[in-house]
């Protein structure tokens, strides 16, 4: 009797041949590793039960004064701030009619409202709040007028329409009479990247041929489609006990905590003593260090409103207020020199790292005169995403077109075991969705990207800079703050719904918790030299239920393998021998029997049982020889 022991390297790596990572594991779902060994990861549950509107695409977490923990949540069509379990609207308001700019007109048995204000300048998904108006005579009252509104088409630029709960009736004649105010919020963004069509749009070849595949001559009908930047993503930061936040490429906000939950934020150029504040950025964040405020690919004090994408300005120092570039302030501008827009910016403990289409720099704080320098650290760098780079203590992590980077001091590319995996199944129109986050716990950096059938992050790959080890598997997520504020990681789910991660064992998106789907299955492992055949007849599985409640299970299955390019070999059904055996496990479990013939042998341990986490140890095998091919 020989028991071989099944042991594997730690770590997923798909980027080479099976065969060729003999010894080592191919393929997981919600696994981690720990000290070399696979466990499931982490369960979650609802931060609170209440849904928010839109994708979330941003978090952030700071703390008042009075210890009030906060959770600033931006989507793609509002702007919230969290407190205990409810979600507060701080979307700004961009516009405000005057009384009886704003009329309406019913249709009987409809349940559209046509709104007439003239110029409104509103988009389709865009809110509006009503106020003042009266009934139209019918089901259409005041109470269904004067409350928000989402703007549903826009049928010229002065008449839009809403819908309201219930159809209007042939008594809804009246036009909301004179004193209707709208108050428009700021105008939403896209859920997903759209696309632009046209001669010019896209690459051409001097020879006419598209890189798509088609080819195009002059007087020929333009039909190629590209992306173009148009979703929507927020940066925010706290100063002091306030919020400052953006659009990206659209407004920029401050909301003050002493105005309270009540009151929305106002654009950061209407505060009073404002002077030359950015109104248009693509970043925004506060240097902790020194209290500045700083704009990132924002519009320049001397052509406020006209953005440049590579520009930075700062604002005197303990004044948001102040942007003006004089002898008796701090505030000023630097301008990135090398690529076309600003990408990303990660702010560490001594610096803040900011990333370009094609090139890395380092800003920091210099103090007087100088205020700020910045400095070209690497180039022939990409950055995928506004959210594709986050800080681990000084070390900054970033997913670039096909790589992944690190920076520590230099910038250098992070070898990766999963990289083909990754890239060759990725959307690449959707790529502005990529969200970075950091789990310190476990040290590891997330990213959740969406793969090639999906316009939506429906994967996530994960580097453990401890172990130096990657992994990966399925799971929507669209922003992540970590752990510090509040006592777990929080995740933003495709559902509307915020998530604290690393909570019990089980899948919390669901009603009632289901157990979470795990598994990791190895590469094929040579018995003896891989030159005969060998029959196994018993495993001695290595695995601890970790935490589990009730009666904690898990699947193992030991497959047979003959050819290396071969699939697994087929069942002998006459002599009880198969291709595969699965056999279950559980917490007591000491030994099972099998009957499995085969030249090369591969493993996996898969469970969904709810409640239960599982660490997987080195199982053992019984085998034997069992004839030459």
């Amino acid at each position: 009797m020989t028991y071989t022991p099944l042991k594997f390297r730690p770590g997923i790596n798909r980027d080479i041949t099976p065969n060729a990572n003999e010894g080592g594991w191919i393929d997981c779902d919600k696994v981690r590793f720990r000290q070399g060994f696979p466990e499931t990861i982490g369960g979650w549950e609802k931060v609170s039960p209440n849904a928010f509107l839109g994708t979330c695409r941003a978090l952030h977490s700071w703390v008042a004064l009075d210890n009030s923990r906060y959770l600033g949540v931006g989507t793609h069509l509002k702007y919230y701030i969290l407190e205990g379990q409810d979600y507060y609207d701080i979307t700004p308001i961009r516009a405000t009619t005057s009384a009886g700019d704003v009329t309406f007109a019913a249709t009987n048995g409809s349940t559209t409202i046509t709104a007439t204000d003239t110029g409104h300048g509103a988009a389709v998904g865009d809110f509006v709040t009503f106020s003042g108006a009266v009934s139209l005579g019918g089901t259409v009252t005041a109470s269904v007028l004067n409350a928000e509104h989402q703007i549903t088409a826009t049928l010229t630029g002065d008449t839009y329409t809403f819908e309201v709960a219930d159809a209007a009736t042939g008594s809804d004649t009246g036009n909301g009479g004179a004193s209707v105010v709208g108050a428009y919020q700021a105008t939403t963004g896209l859920e997903s990247v759209a696309f632009g069509n046209g001669w010019g749009a896209g690459v051409w070849e001097a020879d006419g041929t598209n890189p798509g595949g088609s080819t195009r001559g002059w007087n020929d009908s333009a039909d190629t489609t590209v992306a173009s930047e148009q979703l929507r993503t927020w940066s925010h930061d706290n100063y002091g006990e306030d919020l400052f936040f953006c659009a990206r490429n659209s407004g920029v906000y401050y909301w003050d905590k002493t105005s309270t939950l009540a009151s929305r934020a106002v654009a950061l150029s209407s505060l009073s003593g404002a002077n030359l504040a950015p109104t248009i950025a693509r970043i925004v964040m506060v240097s902790s260090r020194d209290r500045h405020a700083l704009a990132f690919g924002c519009d320049p004090e001397d052509n406020i409103g006209t953005q440049d994408p590579l520009l930075i300005r700062f604002s005197d120092q303990e004044n948001i207020a102040e942007w003006e570039t004089r002898p008796d302030t701090t505030a000023g501008s630097l301008r990135i020199s090398s690529g076309s827009e600003i990408i990303a910016a990660v702010r560490t403990r001594q610096q803040i790292l900011v990333l370009t289409d094609i090139s890395a720099h380092v800003l920091q704080y210099l103090g007087a005169p100088f205020t700020f320098g910045v400095t070209e650290i690497s180039s022939a760098v990409t950055a995928l995403s506004p959210n594709c780079a986050v800080a681990a203590g000084d070390a900054v992590y970033w997913m670039g077109d096909g790589v992944f980077y690190m920076y520590n001091g230099t910038v250098r590319q992070i070898p990766c075991t999963v990289l083909s995996y990754v890239f060759d199944d990725f959307n690449e129109v959707q790529k502005n969705k990529v969200a970075c986050g950091h789990n310190p716990t476990h040290s590891e950096i997330w990213w959740f990207y969406p793969s090639s059938g999906s316009t939506a992050n429906n994967r996530y790959v994960v580097y453990n800079y401890l172990e130096r080890l990657w992994y990966y598997g399925a799971m929507e997520r669209s922003a992540w703050e970590q752990a510090g504020v509040f006592l777990n990681d929080i995740a933003a789910g495709l559902d509307n719904y915020l998530y604290y991660h690393e909570v019990g064992l089980n899948d919390g998106s669901e009603n009632p918790a289901v157990g979470i789907s795990a598994y990791i299955e190895s590469a094929p492992v040579d018995m003896e030299s891989g030159d005969r055949y060998l029959f196994a007849d018993r495993v001695i599985p290595d695995v601890t239920f970790r935490d589990s409640t009730g009666t904690p299970a898990g699947t193992l299955t030991i497959k047979a393998k003959d050819w290396p390019g071969g699939g697994y070999i087929a069942n002998e059904e006459a002599n009880g021998v198969t291709q595969s055996a699965s056999v279950p496990v559980e917490k007591y479990t000491r030994e099972q029997y099998i009957r499995i013939r085969g030249r090369a042998m591969a493993m996996r341990f898969e469970s969904d049982q709810y409640n239960t986490g599982w660490r997987l140890g080195i199982p053992r095998v019984n085998v034997r020889p069992d004839g030459r091919a």
